[in-house]
């Protein structure tokens, strides 16, 4: 709670050039791949309340874009070879529909963020429409997160210790899995056109 204090009043003081910081600070991780957005998001809604929503977004979708344009120039042979055996299994799914299938894989998590950057990259997908699903597909997730971290924030404030576990519980797992499923019902339905038109030739 003192560093929560210590920081609170840094912002407080500087609220700007804190909001600068954070961006840019939260793009660099994502681009790096740092295993810190969880805590960097959890935090910045406690200090920066909901103004830390359009922050996160802003900062990861920067971030998201550098890896985007890294593993389509210079980086591409180390960042294929990085994304190793996840490349292979997301790329089908790029291929039938790339937007819809990557806002899916941002609103459920289930490949690392960082994999998700890279795979597209090496599709035909392009950096406008990779920004935009990004962009969209992490709102839901942020906010939730961006929610719990305020509860921490007025937790600490009050001296207590805040409960990491209620991350994983069902109020807010749920509609992020709801949210997701909805986000692969267009490739499903073409799937279904597709194969239907096809058993009728």
């Amino acid at each position: 709670s003192e560093h929560y204090a210590n920081l609170n009043g840094f912002v407080k003081a500087n609220i700007w050039l804190s909001y600068l910081i954070f961006i840019i600070g939260y793009a660099v991780a994502v681009a790096f791949s740092l295993p810190i957005a969880l805590p960097l998001t959890l935090t910045s809604g406690a200090l920066f309340g909901w103004p830390a929503v359009v922050m996160v977004l802003c900062g990861a979708t920067a971030g998201a874009g550098v890896v985007f344009i890294a593993a389509r120039s210079i980086f591409v042979d180390l960042l294929r070879s990085r994304a190793g055996p996840f490349a292979a299994k997301l790329e089908a799914g790029f291929s039938r529909n790339s937007f819809s299938y990557l806002l899916a894989l941002r609103l459920i998590p289930a490949a690392p963020f960082w994999v998700v950057n890279i795979v597209p990259a090496l599709t035909s997908m392009q950096l406008g429409p990779f920004m935009l699903a990004t962009f969209i597909g992490i709102i839901p997730g942020t906010t939730v997160f961006i929610s719990v971290g305020r509860g921490f924030g007025h937790i600490l404030a009050a001296g207590q210790k805040p409960d990491v576990a209620m991350l994983t519980s069902a109020p807010i797992i749920i509609p992020l899995f709801g949210l997701g499923i909805l986000a692969l019902m267009p490739v499903v339905l073409r799937h279904l056109i597709h194969g239907h038109g096809n058993s009728n030739q």
